[in-house]
């Protein structure tokens, strides 16, 4: 996979106890990486990086990542190959909550990171992880572009749009003859182990395992769903090339890239709510119209087209598979595993699944 590039690597990744980070942390062990974690604390109880155990895996660090001469100190220690950036305040409604916290754990802590990188002489390459909503969303109906305008309405898409101003401001002015850096957004991403609060996949197996329904706002907000596996290996794609360079007429360093799923994925949140309900046959779920007070997007989905162009990606699952993975986490988690198989097992097993469906059909990172 990915032609072998990242066998023993050392990596460190901010926001490793997360959600999309601890799946990222489990896939780099399979392909032979050490891995460092730094994350200031366990963000979700349960969590996937609890249920996995996985601190007895990697080398589990705390710390916050607005705290620039810690992080920069942890990172010098680790001496890592690669780093990957997810530690975030990651909550849309949470940044009207606490938009202080969210803007400098989301911009200066990009901010901090880039300064780890530059003092860290070992570092041969970087992917900082933002998000789709760090564009300034107009409603419109065709996917964003890298080069579409950047803002946001709310405080935490405003944060991700600095967040990449950033970025790109250390790339060309410190970081023009290396390390290899780039940006990457993505869509929604669900998956098993997600258990973030004013999420619509978390919301429904929490209510749903207890036996109550779940309420839903916002139930004809349509978005580009995907597993978390698509961006991972679109992130994986990235770094492979930034480490090992191809020739190639384009430059991918301090370049931003798009990861979501093909058009058909752009679906409904109620959508979601109906095909995760195929799996918990009987359950029901309330529909709400959004607090208008808050300014949330109703429409929102990406252009694809430089990722599929210069890295040969593009997004592996249909809808119901996606929703089947995600749900097949859920239930093994909460009833019960097979012949003491692990949580992590049941996580490596499902990157095994879906690198096997990548593989049949024809994905270039499957070599």
């Amino acid at each position: 996979m990915f032609g072998n590039v990242f066998r023993g690597k050392r990596v460190f990744i901010t926001g490793h106890t997360g959600f999309k980070g601890s799946w990222l942390c489990a896939w780099l062990l399979n392909l032979g990486c050490e891995v460092t974690g730094f994350s200031c604390d366990v963000p979700t109880q349960p969590s996937h990086f609890a249920a996995m155990d996985l601190g007895r895996h990697i080398h589990d660090l705390r710390g916050d990542i607005r705290n620039r001469e810690e992080l920069c100190r942890c990172v010098k220690e680790a001496k890592p190959d690669l780093i990957f950036h997810l530690a975030a305040q990651a909550l849309v409604r949470q940044s009207y909550a606490d938009p202080v916290t969210t803007f400098e754990s989301n911009a200066l802590g990009t901010l901090n990171v880039l300064e780890a990188i530059r003092n860290c002489p070992s570092v041969a390459a970087a992917v900082l992880i933002t998000s789709d909503k760090c564009y300034r969303n107009d409603e419109q109906v065709y996917g964003y572009r890298e080069n579409d305008h950047l803002g946001g309405h709310d405080p935490y898409s405003a944060s991700k749009g600095c967040a990449e101003i950033i970025a790109h401001s250390y790339f060309t002015s410190f970081f023009h003859d290396g390390p290899a850096c780039a940006t990457v957004r993505a869509g929604n991403v669900i998956g098993g182990g997600d258990w973030a609060k004013d999420r619509i996949v978390p919301d429904c197996a929490r209510a749903w395992e207890k036996g109550e329904a779940v309420e839903i706002r916002s139930p004809k907000a349509t978005r580009p769903w995907q597993l978390v596996l698509e961006p991972l290996s679109g992130y994986l794609q990235l770094a492979g090339r930034l480490l090992a360079p191809i020739p190639s007429p384009f430059c991918l360093h301090g370049e931003a890239y798009n990861f979501g799923p093909s058009a058909e994925i752009i679906k409904t949140v109620e959508d979601v709510v109906k095909e995760l309900a195929v799996h918990w046959p009987g359950f029901q779920s309330r529909m709400q119209a959004t607090d208008p007070t808050r300014k949330e997007c109703t429409l929102l989905k990406l252009c694809c087209d430089k990722a599929l162009a210069y890295l040969n990606w593009k997004a592996t699952l249909n809808f119901e598979e996606t929703i089947r993975f995600t749900a097949e986490w859920y239930h093994r988690f909460y009833r019960g595993r097979k012949d003491n198989e692990s949580m992590l097992d049941f996580t490596l097993g499902q990157i095994a699944a879906y690198e096997h469906i990548a593989q049949a059909r024809g994905l270039s990172w499957t070599a």
